[in-house]
Order: structure tokens, then sequence, then C-alpha cells
């Protein structure tokens, strides 16, 4: 999620399928109770060494002092105060919803760098979602 400062952001969790690799088993990443994370807790959480294995996560960004709301509906994100929604499904398709087009392409460029595979902007005529949640 370069370059997004993510520590300027509460985050909301939603229905998600995150483990990471603890004592020779899969734990969750997140703890069951927890709903909302604010950015040092939501980097302490996915900043380790520890192997992670998402296979689906819905992460909502609200900044700091924002009202925090559940959406699930793109036009429920454009009035709202979230500023980015990050879903991934199956392991490998990741959808990232930013209202901020400067840093869109800063995230673009990030995800090129990283040599994504079939990295594309969504739009209108090609999102397939009717909902911006994970299930």
């Amino acid at each position: 999620m370069k370059p997004f400062e993510r520590k300027k952001y509460n985050w909301l969790v939603g229905a998600g399928e995150e483990y990471k690799w603890q004592d020779t088993d899969l734990k969750p990443i997140f703890p069951d109770n927890v709903n909302i994370l604010n950015g040092e807790e939501l980097l302490q959480f996915i900043n380790t060494d520890v192997s992670q294995y998402i296979i689906f996560t819905d992460l909502k960004a609200f900044p700091i002092g924002s009202h925090i709301l559940k959406i699930d509906k793109y036009e429920e994100f454009i009035k709202s105060d979230c500023e980015l929604i990050l879903l991934s499904v199956d392991s490998s398709y990741t959808s990232i919803y930013c209202k901020d087009p400067k840093l869109l392409s800063e995230l673009y460029v990030n995800m090129e760098s990283l040599k994504v595979d079939k990295l594309s902007y969504i739009t209108d005529e090609n999102d397939f979602r009717s909902t911006v949640i994970v299930r």
C-alpha cells in the first residue's frame, strides 16, 4: 500500500480470512473482536517478518477524527469520509478504491514497480463489483 500513509488513518476491518504463520500453525492476523484499528495498530499486525496468507480481506481507511461507518456500496464510499478501500479476494485479485487521484497514480506506479500481474484502473466500464465488500 505504499505510498499511502497508513498511520494517518483509522481502519475499519471488514469480513476477512487473513492468517499468519505462528508456532507451526496458521493463526488469524486480526483478533476476532477487532473491527477498528488505528494506523499504528494495523502496521503492527501486517508489517512483520512472519509469513502471511490473505485469502480475502476488506480494509477501509478513514482519516483520524472522521466518522467511521459501514460501507457496502460504491455510492456510500463516495459520500463518506473513507478515503481508501482495499479488497482482496481468492488470495490473488486485489482492488483498491482511492478518492485522491494523485495518490491513486502513486499507488499505480508502486504496483508497476512490484511487477503486479494484470494491473489496471477500475472504471465504470470494467468494474464487475456491485458492492465494495468481500464475503
